[in-house]
């Protein structure tokens, strides 16, 4: 059998083991928008309400990253299907859509604010933060001015992790305990920034899922962009994740 074939009757057993034994993990999903367009990083309320639709059916629950923060001290314990729903960039499509339709099936989630485009058209107002927190949505950082960290300087990197933590929380918002790498850009001293700065941990752009012993400050994604394939897609990258962690990927 040629190398190549291999491989891939290998990922087809991975995948069906996967799916017949799933692996222990908590994954987190990340959405951009949530818009009726043809973005790469949109996805329309339709589709979502389809998605959250399923994981209720499917007995998924969602969880705070600072439950799952929690959890991992061991002063949370964890549903049997734990789920952790994320937005990027702070657009205002979170508010006005997607949180509706979580509500809906009684989900919850994080979104990630660029700090100085708050209140910028179509993003996020301070107003609208608040009542996304006071509807048990949490609210992290991702950067002040959604720049790279990885080809910043020392000095750059700290002012982006530091100033967006204390622009989001002067503006009365509760305490910002994570953030998500934009780009996925991150170096091992963006990390320890976030440890001296009171970040509980961060978010990668990798495929995989969470556990106990994941590092907190490089924390896996399931990308959700805009389906191509309905939700079969949305299950598809699911098992990804799933595949990603049996192979230790």
């Amino acid at each position: 059998m040629a190398l190549g074939a291999f491989f891939v009757v290998a990922i087809v057993v991975v995948s069906i083991s996967c799916m017949v034994w799933p692996e222990k993990g908590v994954p987190v999903l990340a959405y951009h928008m949530i818009a009726d367009d043809d973005d790469t990083y949109s996805v329309s309320a339709v589709e979502f309400e389809k998605q959250m639709q399923y994981l209720k059916e499917n007995g998924y629950t969602a969880i705070s990253l600072l439950e799952f923060a929690k959890a991992k001290k061991g002063k949370f314990t964890l549903p049997e299907k734990p789920i952790i729903i994320t937005f990027d960039d702070g657009y205002e499509n979170n508010y006005t859509t997607a949180m509706p339709i979580m509500e809906k099936y009684g989900m919850k989630g994080t979104m990630f604010m660029v700090a100085n485009d708050i209140g910028k058209q179509d993003y996020f107002t301070v107003e609208q933060m608040k009542d996304w927190q006071a509807h048990h949505m949490e609210i992290g950082s991702h950067t002040a001015n959604h720049v790279p960290l990885a080809t910043l300087t020392s000095e750059q990197k700290k002012e982006e992790i530091v100033a967006s933590k204390l622009l989001l929380e002067w503006k009365g918002l509760n305490t910002v305990f994570f953030m998500a790498y934009p780009f996925g850009s991150f170096d091992a001293e963006s990390e320890q920034l976030l440890k001296e700065n009171e970040y509980l941990g961060a978010l990668t752009g990798k495929s995989g899922l969470n556990t106990a012993d994941t590092n907190p400050y490089l924390l896996h994604r399931v990308n959700v962009p805009h389906p191509k394939f309905g939700l079969t897609e949305f299950k598809l990258r699911l098992l990804k994740a799933n595949v990603y962690k049996r192979l230790g990927l």
